[in-house]
């Protein structure tokens, strides 16, 4: 969380107390209105530079005390490197925050390069940044270790050229941020706090932004076929949900997009048990359903113009005596029976009846489901890419560029009839895993068969949806990857 961070944006000034942030480049360049600011102390950032042998090297940082001439109590000079005009905005806003020490209570940042103020959009994207970085999930913690880190608790002025364009600018993208914040939050929650029930409550907490929520249990889920889903849960104490969120910001009747999430809330493999180590990490195997909550929430939040469908799968796989069984065949809401071979593969049983529920209730324009769904494709891509397979170009490309845009990158991955086949079955229409071999595809492969002719992208987001390689805008260990994704896909191609 990072409500201790207070935002807001006004026109250059001195501060009259805190930290003052500004950016000089690889040839110590500052903005003219640092220059202006900075001009009683008499050069001293280049004195100091010299002396720090600090370039202006970009994620580089000079740290100057009491700084003679500000009454300023510190001034912290961020190097933006070569090609400084076109910085990436959001990771230098992480890297600004990071620079900040824990004790900062207030601090006045320059936005502006050499050659000038930051525009309104790039100073919102920096914000954005800055409030990602500050996130700390630590509400269990009841006490610290030295250098541990924690939420902080700062003001931040932002000083820019144009204060009414920038709050303007930033009233978007602070939606998306708390939602990127809402995804973290529920991947962060220990299972035994968020399990589907409880994850489906807060889902109906959407409703305070305008989002429509409904919640399926499971004698509604029966009543529709869902068995596939409902085999997930069966050795569970805990009850299955499947929670169904629209935003109606489009036009009136238009087909909306539809965006699908796996909500395993924690993941033992079922009677396929997983190993004992690190189990623990499989509280997270329901970020693919926090992502599609945090997303809705910032569509409604920033009063997206498109109609939205979230529509997530909420289960908990566990061994009992009433659990499924290798060699169990199910027949899911499609129509189509399923052989289960290994119940650990229990993602995709789940997304097969929501994919085609979301499917055939609203017709969508498109369906883009998130899933942790295979180690293979940690295996393939590690923790930088997430897997996307898709039917259509088109929807393919464009996520491709939002990735490009945001940082939250794609690669595209095969389909093919040949994967196919290792999924046939001799005694159902198709068996839940095809093997070793290309476990990523046939997974993939198997979830296109619930999607019929409906545009369709899956993303396999094992390696990125949790335990994630860390940035400068996200130490958490649920990332909420996908929201800022999905929202510039959103903007970029829907919204009218």
């Amino acid at each position: 969380m990072s409500e201790g961070v207070k935002l807001a944006f006004a026109s250059f000034a001195a501060p009259a107390r805190g930290l003052l942030v500004v950016f000089a480049d690889d040839e110590l360049k500052l903005g003219p209105a640092t220059r202006t600011i900075l001009a009683p102390t008499d050069d001293l950032v280049v004195r100091a530079a010299g002396t720090e042998r600090f370039t202006g090297k970009n994620g580089s940082s000079l740290d100057i005390v009491a700084p003679a001439g500000l009454k300023a109590s510190r001034l912290i000079v961020i190097g933006t490197g070569k090609g400084a005009d076109k910085p990436d905005l959001v990771k230098l806003g992480g890297i600004v925050m990071g620079k900040m020490p824990a004790s900062a209570t207030e601090a006045t940042v320059l936005l502006e390069l050499g050659s000038g103020p930051l525009k309104p959009e790039q100073a919102a994207d920096l914000a954005v940044g800055m409030r990602l970085r500050a996130y700390t999930f630590d509400r269990y913690k009841t006490r610290r270790k030295e250098g541990e880190d924690q939420a902080q608790s700062v003001r931040l002025t932002l000083g820019v050229g144009n204060v009414p364009g920038a709050r303007k600018a930033w009233a978007d993208r602070e939606a998306v941020a708390a939602g990127v914040e809402l995804a973290r939050d529920l991947v962060n929650e220990p299972p035994n706090v968020l399990f589907p029930v409880e994850f489906a409550r807060r889902a109906t907490e959407l409703k305070k932004v305008g989002v429509a929520v409904e919640v399926l249990d499971e004698k509604a889920m029966l009543k529709l076929g869902m068995n596939a889903l409902l085999g997930v849960g069966k050795g569970s104490e805990q009850e299955s949900r499947v929670a169904v969120m629209r935003w109606d910001g489009g036009k009136s009747g238009a087909a909306p997009v539809a965006f699908i999430g796996k909500g395993v809330c924690f993941d033992t493999g079922g009677i396929s048990i997983k190993p004992a180590a690190s189990m623990e990490d499989m509280k997270g195997d329901m970020a693919g359903a926090a992502c599609v909550v945090g997303l809705l929430q910032a569509l409604a939040a920033r009063k997206a113009k498109v109609n939205a469908v979230g529509v997530i799968g909420l289960v908990e796989n566990m061994p009992d005596g009433k659990a499924q069984r290798p060699g169990d065949i199910v027949t899911s809401m499609s129509g189509q029976t399923i052989e289960i071979i290994n119940t650990d593969a229990e993602g995709r049983l789940v997304l097969a009846d929501v994919l085609w529920y979301a499917k055939n209730r609203f017709k969508p324009k498109f369906m883009i489901d998130l899933a942790t769904l295979t180690g293979a494709i940690v295996v393939a891509l590690g923790n930088e890419h997430a897997g996307m397979f898709s039917n259509d170009d088109r929807l393919a490309e464009r996520l491709h560029e939002a990735g490009e845009a945001t940082g939250e990158r794609v690669w595209r991955m095969p389909l093919a009839p040949a994967y196919d086949k290792l999924i046939d079955s001799k005694f159902a229409d198709m068996k839940n895993t095809g093997g070793r071999q290309a476990g990523s595809i046939t997974a993939a492969q198997f979830l296109q068969r619930f999607v019929d002719k409906t545009p369709w992208a899956h993303l396999d987001i094992a390696g990125t949806g949790m335990g994630a390689a860390q940035t400068e805008i996200n130490k958490s260990w649920g990332s909420g990857w996908g929201v800022r994704l999905l929202d510039r896909l959103v903007a970029e191609h829907y919204e009218k």
